[in-house]
């Protein structure tokens, strides 16, 4: 017998994609596909994840400030704190960052007892703050998957989406969807009640297989590279480190330093990885203000975050096809919103109201892209 037709058909399973699933499934049928062979695999595997309540755009934080509870009551949250840090002749600048990230500024002697690799020489202004947390990204990415399949949805890795046709008639998708690998790679055609587009730097590609307009999404490369600890070092109870104008970051990680130039270039989609260059760079800069030279890089790979003109993740039905709905352009948000996004595509579906506000949501809504 034949698999029953899902009523949710979500393209990607990274956290987009399995967020809204584990939203869905215990209302509708629902069945995730996802193009490469494990989970996560782009984006939402190579983050660096934080949360900041006060990070990026107000719509984006209305969405992060509602997925608090689904990330301290998983406990999904622990305690990291972040630092910014500038140079003598960048007072202006760290003003207007301090004041953006809600930051308290501290004396350079309070900054060296934190991290006391900084550089007095260097290190003209210091701020700090202790709400930001670490996020536990793959465990929640697991998690949102063990929730779907709990309520029945079912979840399919080696199933890249070849083409669309939507039937008037009796308002379903078809989909042609090429799965398995190597030799073994067939081509099957499942059929949907609603398309949800997750598919994080892929999605205006979705959308063209459609048949419908893009909303004009850029992928940006956002390289990493770990270090061992600088000087040997315990960097466990070290903040997040920022370079003023996020112009480079380090992060303690398993007993390690996770240090980026911050880039945002902007690329084709496609599985990144870090151009020396700009990760020499961003090196430099992290170099500069602090008194441990880099000598050697352990590992070093690189994400899409895709963003669209405004910089607001693209969530709703499309304007031209409401059963085709989008869940993109998450930007350097992602990790943190999605559960908030992930329950408001499910309430756009299923008819109920979302828990944010009408503005929000106009604000997040495709229509303001056409």
């Amino acid at each position: 017998m034949s698999d029953p037709i899902p009523d949710v058909l979500i393209i990607g399973g990274g956290l987009a994609g399995l967020s809204t699933a584990a939203a869905l499934a215990p209302r509708r049928s629902t069945l995730v596909l996802e193009s490469e062979s494990a989970l996560g695999y782009h984006s939402s595997g190579r983050s660096a994840a934080m949360f900041e309540a006060h990070y990026g755009p107000a719509p984006v934080q209305v969405l992060t400030q509602a997925s608090e509870t689904h990330h301290r009551d998983n406990g999904y949250l622990s305690p990291r704190g972040m630092m910014l840090v500038a140079g003598p002749d960048q007072a202006e600048a760290f003003a207007a960052d301090c004041a953006t990230l809600s930051l308290t500024e501290i004396t350079v002697e309070q900054a060296l007892e934190m991290v006391p690799v900084l550089n007095p020489a260097t290190l003209g202004f210091a701020a700090y703050h202790d709400t930001a947390e670490d996020l536990d990204a793959d465990r929640l990415l697991q998690d949102f998957a063990k929730v779907t399949r709990s309520h029945g949805g079912r979840i399919r890795t080696d199933a890249q989406v070849i083409s669309f046709r939507h039937s008037d008639t009796d308002d379903l998708w078809e989909v042609d969807v090429a799965t398995g690998t190597g030799t073994g790679r067939t081509t099957e055609t499942l059929r949907s009640r609603h398309i949800v587009n997750a598919a994080g730097a892929w999605a205006d590609e979705i959308a063209a297989l459609a048949g419908l307009p893009p909303i004009g999404l850029q992928p940006k490369r956002r390289s990493m590279a770990r270090l061992p600890a600088p000087g040997g070092h315990d960097v466990t109870t070290w903040p997040m480190i920022m370079g003023v104008g996020e112009c480079w970051y380090a992060k303690p990680d398993a007993g390690k330093l996770l240090v980026s130039p911050a880039d945002a270039d902007p690329v084709a989609p496609h599985d990144a990885y870090a151009d020396d260059m700009v990760l020499a760079e961003g090196l430099a800069r992290y170099e500069d203000m602090v008194t441990t030279p880099v000598t050697r890089v352990e590992h070093n790979w690189a994400g899409l975050r895709s963003f669209v003109a405004d910089g607001v993740p693209v969530l709703g039905p499309d304007p031209d096809q409401p059963s085709f709905v989008w869940c993109a352009g998450q930007g350097g948000y992602g990790v943190q919103s999605s559960p908030a996004a992930g329950r408001v595509i499910a309430d756009l579906i299923t008819g109920k109201t979302p828990e944010i506000d009408a503005a929000t949501l106009a604000a997040l809504s495709p229509g303001r892209l056409r």
